[in-house]
Protein backbone atom coordinates (compact mmCIF):
# COMPACT_ATOMS: atom_id res chain seq x y z
CA UNK A 1 0.00 0.00 0.00
CA UNK A 2 2.81 2.40 0.84
CA UNK A 3 4.55 1.77 -2.50
CA UNK A 4 1.31 2.18 -4.43
CA UNK A 5 0.38 5.37 -2.60
CA UNK A 6 3.85 6.88 -2.97
CA UNK A 7 3.92 6.04 -6.68
CA UNK A 8 0.54 7.72 -7.26
CA UNK A 9 1.58 10.70 -5.14
CA UNK A 10 4.75 11.17 -7.17
CA UNK A 11 2.98 10.70 -10.51
CA UNK A 12 0.12 13.07 -9.64
CA UNK A 13 2.27 15.87 -8.28
CA UNK A 14 1.12 15.43 -4.70
CA UNK A 15 -2.65 15.32 -5.31
CA UNK A 16 -3.45 11.96 -3.70
CA UNK A 17 -5.72 11.57 -0.68
CA UNK A 18 -5.42 8.00 0.63
CA UNK A 19 -8.56 6.45 2.09
CA UNK A 20 -8.44 3.31 4.23
CA UNK A 21 -11.07 1.10 5.83
CA UNK A 22 -11.53 -2.29 7.44
CA UNK A 23 -14.62 -3.33 5.41
CA UNK A 24 -17.25 -5.52 7.14
CA UNK A 25 -17.27 -8.82 9.01
CA UNK A 26 -18.95 -10.78 6.21
CA UNK A 27 -16.45 -9.72 3.58
CA UNK A 28 -13.37 -10.14 5.76
CA UNK A 29 -14.25 -13.44 7.43
CA UNK A 30 -16.26 -15.18 4.69
CA UNK A 31 -14.35 -13.96 1.64
CA UNK A 32 -10.80 -13.70 2.98
CA UNK A 33 -10.85 -15.93 6.06
CA UNK A 34 -9.36 -13.25 8.32
CA UNK A 35 -10.39 -12.54 11.89
CA UNK A 36 -12.59 -9.46 12.33
CA UNK A 37 -12.89 -9.36 16.11
CA UNK A 38 -10.67 -6.31 16.67
CA UNK A 39 -10.97 -4.04 13.63
CA UNK A 40 -9.97 -0.84 15.47
CA UNK A 41 -6.84 -2.54 16.85
CA UNK A 42 -5.95 -3.74 13.35
CA UNK A 43 -6.42 -0.26 11.88
CA UNK A 44 -4.30 1.24 14.66
CA UNK A 45 -1.49 -1.19 13.88
CA UNK A 46 -1.92 -0.78 10.12
CA UNK A 47 -1.51 2.99 10.44
CA UNK A 48 1.40 2.55 12.85
CA UNK A 49 3.16 0.57 10.12
CA UNK A 50 2.01 2.55 7.09
CA UNK A 51 2.54 6.14 8.21
CA UNK A 52 6.29 5.85 8.87
CA UNK A 53 6.66 4.25 5.44
CA UNK A 54 4.83 7.17 3.83
CA UNK A 55 6.91 9.72 5.77
CA UNK A 56 10.39 8.21 5.92
CA UNK A 57 10.31 5.12 3.72
CA UNK A 58 11.31 2.80 6.57
CA UNK A 59 9.51 1.05 9.42
CA UNK A 60 10.13 -1.61 12.05
CA UNK A 61 6.75 -2.48 13.52
CA UNK A 62 5.77 -5.73 15.22
CA UNK A 63 2.19 -5.81 16.48
CA UNK A 64 -0.56 -8.23 17.40
CA UNK A 65 -2.24 -8.27 13.98
CA UNK A 66 0.60 -7.47 11.58
CA UNK A 67 4.33 -7.05 11.15
CA UNK A 68 6.07 -4.57 8.84
CA UNK A 69 9.85 -4.41 8.90
CA UNK A 70 12.01 -2.77 6.22
CA UNK A 71 15.26 -3.01 8.18
CA UNK A 72 18.14 -2.96 5.73
CA UNK A 73 16.47 -1.26 2.79
CA UNK A 74 14.46 1.85 1.96
CA UNK A 75 10.89 1.70 0.69
CA UNK A 76 10.83 5.37 -0.29
CA UNK A 77 9.58 6.19 -3.81
CA UNK A 78 11.51 9.08 -5.34
CA UNK A 79 9.47 12.25 -5.78
CA UNK A 80 6.74 11.31 -3.32
CA UNK A 81 5.53 13.10 -0.21
CA UNK A 82 3.19 11.80 2.48
CA UNK A 83 -0.43 12.14 1.29
CA UNK A 84 -3.29 12.95 3.65
CA UNK A 85 -4.71 9.71 5.07
CA UNK A 86 -8.42 9.36 5.83
CA UNK A 87 -9.99 6.43 7.67
CA UNK A 88 -13.52 5.15 7.10
CA UNK A 89 -14.34 5.65 10.78
CA UNK A 90 -17.85 5.62 12.23
CA UNK A 91 -17.77 3.92 15.63
CA UNK A 92 -16.13 5.53 18.69
CA UNK A 93 -13.05 3.27 18.72
CA UNK A 94 -12.31 3.76 15.01
CA UNK A 95 -12.91 7.51 15.28
CA UNK A 96 -10.38 7.68 18.11
CA UNK A 97 -7.83 5.84 15.94
CA UNK A 98 -8.52 8.22 13.04
CA UNK A 99 -8.18 11.25 15.29
CA UNK A 100 -4.98 10.07 16.94
CA UNK A 101 -3.08 8.80 13.90
CA UNK A 102 -4.72 9.84 10.62
CA UNK A 103 -5.75 13.15 9.07
CA UNK A 104 -9.46 12.57 9.42
CA UNK A 105 -12.41 10.40 8.48
CA UNK A 106 -14.64 9.82 5.50
CA UNK A 107 -18.17 8.75 6.41
CA UNK A 108 -21.13 7.07 4.75
CA UNK A 109 -24.74 6.96 5.93
CA UNK A 110 -24.05 9.58 8.60
CA UNK A 111 -26.55 12.43 8.47
CA UNK A 112 -26.24 15.93 9.87
CA UNK A 113 -27.39 14.99 13.41
CA UNK A 114 -24.81 12.19 13.51
CA UNK A 115 -22.01 14.37 12.17
CA UNK A 116 -22.81 17.08 14.71
CA UNK A 117 -23.38 14.98 17.83
CA UNK A 118 -21.11 11.97 17.24
CA UNK A 119 -18.57 12.10 14.41
CA UNK A 120 -17.14 15.61 14.81
CA UNK A 121 -16.84 15.70 18.62
CA UNK A 122 -15.41 12.19 18.91
CA UNK A 123 -12.70 12.55 16.28
CA UNK A 124 -11.89 16.12 17.34
CA UNK A 125 -11.37 15.06 20.96
CA UNK A 126 -8.90 12.41 19.82
CA UNK A 127 -7.02 14.79 17.54
CA UNK A 128 -5.48 16.72 20.46
CA UNK A 129 -5.90 20.25 19.14
CA UNK A 130 -5.59 19.46 15.43
CA UNK A 131 -8.62 19.97 13.21
CA UNK A 132 -9.26 16.62 11.54
CA UNK A 133 -10.89 16.37 8.15
CA UNK A 134 -14.50 15.18 8.25
CA UNK A 135 -15.39 14.17 4.70
CA UNK A 136 -19.09 13.40 4.57
CA UNK A 137 -20.33 11.20 1.74
CA UNK A 138 -24.07 10.89 1.26
CA UNK A 139 -26.55 10.09 -1.51
CA UNK A 140 -27.45 13.47 -3.02
CA UNK A 141 -29.97 14.21 -5.75
CA UNK A 142 -31.02 17.62 -7.07
CA UNK A 143 -34.53 17.11 -8.40
CA UNK A 144 -38.01 18.57 -8.64
CA UNK A 145 -39.43 15.07 -8.12
CA UNK A 146 -38.19 14.28 -4.61
CA UNK A 147 -40.80 11.63 -3.82
CA UNK A 148 -39.85 9.51 -6.83
CA UNK A 149 -36.12 9.88 -6.11
CA UNK A 150 -36.65 8.99 -2.45
CA UNK A 151 -38.54 5.85 -3.45
CA UNK A 152 -35.63 4.77 -5.63
CA UNK A 153 -33.24 5.54 -2.78
CA UNK A 154 -35.26 3.40 -0.36
CA UNK A 155 -35.04 0.46 -2.77
CA UNK A 156 -31.43 0.69 -3.88
CA UNK A 157 -29.87 1.70 -0.55
CA UNK A 158 -31.73 -0.89 1.51
CA UNK A 159 -28.61 -3.06 1.88
CA UNK A 160 -27.13 -0.56 4.34
CA UNK A 161 -29.87 -1.41 6.83
CA UNK A 162 -28.26 -4.84 7.21
CA UNK A 163 -24.68 -3.67 7.81
CA UNK A 164 -24.17 -3.00 11.54
CA UNK A 165 -21.78 -0.06 11.23
CA UNK A 166 -24.18 1.86 8.96
CA UNK A 167 -27.27 0.80 10.89
CA UNK A 168 -25.68 2.29 14.01
CA UNK A 169 -25.31 5.65 12.23
CA UNK A 170 -28.93 5.52 11.08
CA UNK A 171 -30.00 4.84 14.66
CA UNK A 172 -28.18 7.95 15.87
CA UNK A 173 -29.96 9.86 13.12
CA UNK A 174 -33.33 8.34 14.17
CA UNK A 175 -33.69 7.22 10.56
CA UNK A 176 -35.76 4.15 9.75
CA UNK A 177 -34.29 3.88 6.24
CA UNK A 178 -31.07 4.92 4.47
CA UNK A 179 -33.27 7.02 2.19
CA UNK A 180 -34.00 9.29 5.14
CA UNK A 181 -30.38 10.50 5.32
CA UNK A 182 -30.17 11.04 1.56
CA UNK A 183 -30.26 14.70 0.53
CA UNK A 184 -32.99 14.90 -2.09
CA UNK A 185 -34.74 18.03 -3.30
CA UNK A 186 -34.44 21.17 -5.37
CA UNK A 187 -31.35 23.37 -5.48
CA UNK A 188 -32.41 25.45 -2.49
CA UNK A 189 -33.10 22.42 -0.29
CA UNK A 190 -29.79 20.76 -1.20
CA UNK A 191 -27.89 23.99 -0.54
CA UNK A 192 -29.52 24.31 2.89
CA UNK A 193 -28.58 20.75 3.83
CA UNK A 194 -24.99 21.23 2.67
CA UNK A 195 -24.74 24.34 4.84
CA UNK A 196 -26.08 22.35 7.81
CA UNK A 197 -23.40 19.72 7.23
CA UNK A 198 -20.70 22.39 7.11
CA UNK A 199 -21.97 23.88 10.37
CA UNK A 200 -21.92 20.39 11.91
CA UNK A 201 -18.21 19.99 11.11
CA UNK A 202 -18.04 18.63 7.57
CA UNK A 203 -14.90 19.85 5.82
CA UNK A 204 -15.85 18.32 2.46
CA UNK A 205 -18.91 16.60 1.01
CA UNK A 206 -18.88 13.73 -1.49
CA UNK A 207 -22.13 13.51 -3.44
CA UNK A 208 -22.93 9.92 -4.36
CA UNK A 209 -25.46 9.66 -7.17
CA UNK A 210 -25.24 6.19 -8.68
CA UNK A 211 -27.90 3.70 -7.67
CA UNK A 212 -30.89 5.88 -6.97
CA UNK A 213 -31.04 8.50 -9.70
CA UNK A 214 -32.16 7.66 -13.24
CA UNK A 215 -29.54 6.58 -15.74
CA UNK A 216 -29.38 8.37 -19.13
CA UNK A 217 -31.37 5.51 -20.69
CA UNK A 218 -34.15 5.95 -18.17
CA UNK A 219 -33.31 2.78 -16.25
CA UNK A 220 -32.23 2.84 -12.62
CA UNK A 221 -28.65 1.59 -12.15
CA UNK A 222 -28.23 -1.41 -9.87
CA UNK A 223 -24.82 -0.51 -8.47
CA UNK A 224 -23.78 2.00 -5.82
CA UNK A 225 -20.72 4.02 -5.00
CA UNK A 226 -19.88 6.38 -7.86
CA UNK A 227 -18.99 9.82 -6.52
CA UNK A 228 -18.81 13.21 -8.15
Amino acid sequence: MSSQAQTIQAASGGRLVLGLGVSHRGAIEDRYGRDFNRPARHMHEYLSALLPLLREGTVAFHGETLTADTTGFSAHVAGSTKPPVLVAALGPAMLRVAGELADGTITWMAGVRTIDSHITPTISAAASGRRPQVVVSLPICVTHQPDAARARAAEHLAIYNSLPSYRAMLDIEHAASPAEVAIIGDERHVEQQLRRLANAGATQVVASTEGFTPAPNGKTPSTLGESV
